[in-house]
């Protein structure tokens, strides 16, 4: 009887230690799910409960994870990594909440490979949001202060955690672009995620289209750029900036000839577009030029009269084009009329000079980026130096004059043979 009794007592003490193991998970369960219902609150004192909510949740999940009993279990994870990631979030000190941070993410790591039954997937979603808010927080002070390099490691972390977050593709994509400044590697990685955007119904594709264009620019790779703007064009026909950047980089790439048709469609989409009639008319006219340069080397009649006629056609061409976008803008051609006038209307003279700076100020990037790409193009160092030809810019008037003075040596060394 003493024996019976004594193997009593002791699986009662069994079945007690094993009540309070279990009671340690129940506890951090229930005093997560009230500081659930209490974050965000604004009152002041329901801001405090919530507080010592998650901090007793803390302890009871603490005491819970280092049991034998229930220290493995999936929901012991799970609710660890909703505990720790919201102390991680709330918690504005790096020193502190870095700790909390990487616990949690071990946790949540931990508790998607013992869920087989998703059982506590409520739990792991809400410690996923939180991580990747911490990683948004973070990522986001890094690319304000420039520490891009940083910020794309933060928004990658972000983006694993949410991958159908088309913010969180956008800003990974975004500062790998800014990275690559120093470290050309992160070109590649702005890539990819730039192309896994376009992919989903990201309302700001276009203009994803249009930084990979800038990307490989930027590496002056014209022959990608041009295709990646064509496939833009293809999805988004009437984004007018993207329509702009195909022609350009076709100008740049000695390809005149194909693009014709390309600003041609252009038009056809929106038809009121000035600039489209001007870059029609620059198509024409340097498909005229290399016909001229042609001929020039030609070594028969019959070659010479060819290119010839065919520079002709394009020049006249050229000409409609260049009358198209004046009619549509008589202030495209303010620097020749500037020049026109008689010299005892100077208020007029300036006035209209005035109007012309204005007018050349927004070419200024894409001639310099013409030039950049082809550093020994003759119509890209003749169309630059002519910028600096037509500013009228007092304050600078020596400085202008000089590159002025130093495009034209380039362009006079290209063609005495010194450039080559």
């Amino acid at each position: 009887m003493k024996m019976k009794l004594l193997m009593t007592c002791l699986l009662g003490i069994a079945s007690v230690a094993a009540f309070a193991q279990k009671g340690e998970l129940k506890d951090a369960q229930s005093a997560y799910d009230n500081y659930a219902t209490l974050r965000g609150q604004k009152v002041a004192a329901i801001q405090l409960q919530a507080k010592k909510s998650v901090a007793d949740a803390k302890i009871a999940i603490d005491k819970a994870s280092t049991n034998d009993k229930t220290g493995t279990l999936p929901q012991t994870y799970a609710l660890k990594a909703a505990i720790y990631s919201s102390l991680a979030v709330d918690d504005t000190v790096a020193t502190t909440s870095a700790p909390l941070f990487a616990a949690a993410d071990d946790a949540v790591k931990k508790a998607k490979e013992l869920d087989t039954k998703n059982e506590f997937k409520k739990l792991i979603d809400d410690a996923n949001i939180n991580l990747a808010q911490y990683k948004l927080t973070a990522g986001v002070k890094d690319y304000q202060n420039k520490r891009y390099d940083e910020a794309y490691k933060e928004f990658d972390y972000y983006r694993t955690v949410l991958p159908d977050d088309t913010n969180a593709i956008y800003y990974t994509a975004l500062s790998a672009g800014n990275a690559a400044d120093k470290d050309p590697k992160y070109y590649q990685y702005a890539l990819e995620n730039y192309k896994k955007l376009v992919t989903t119904k990201y309302t700001g594709a276009p203009k994803a289209y249009y930084d990979m264009t800038t990307i490989y620019l930027t590496q002056k790779d014209t022959t990608n750029a041009l295709k990646i703007a064509s496939e833009g064009i293809e999805k988004f026909p009437k984004y007018s900036e993207l329509r702009k950047r195909e022609i350009e980089i076709a100008l740049v790439s000695g390809k005149q000839a194909d693009v014709v048709t390309k600003i041609q469609t252009a038009i056809t989409n929106d038809p009121k577009n000035k600039d489209l009639y001007y870059y029609l008319g620059l198509t024409y006219s340097q498909v005229a030029d290399a016909a001229n340069g042609r001929a020039t080397k030609a070594k028969d009649d019959a070659t010479k009269s060819k290119e010839k006629a065919l520079a002709n056609d394009n020049l006249a061409k050229a000409g409609d084009a260049y009358k198209k976008a004046l009619e549509m803008d008589p202030d495209l051609d303010v620097f020749n009329a500037a020049q026109r006038l008689p010299a005892n209307k100077q208020k007029e003279y300036d006035a209209e000079l005035a109007k012309s700076d204005k007018m050349l100020e927004p070419a200024k990037p894409y001639l310099q980026k013409a030039l950049d790409l082809k550093p020994t193009d003759l119509n890209a160092l003749s169309n630059l130096r002519n910028y600096y030809r037509a500013k009228s810019d007092p304050a600078h008037a020596a400085e202008n004059k000089a590159k002025a003075n130093e495009l034209k040596q380039k362009i006079d060394a290209i063609n005495s043979g010194g450039g080559k």
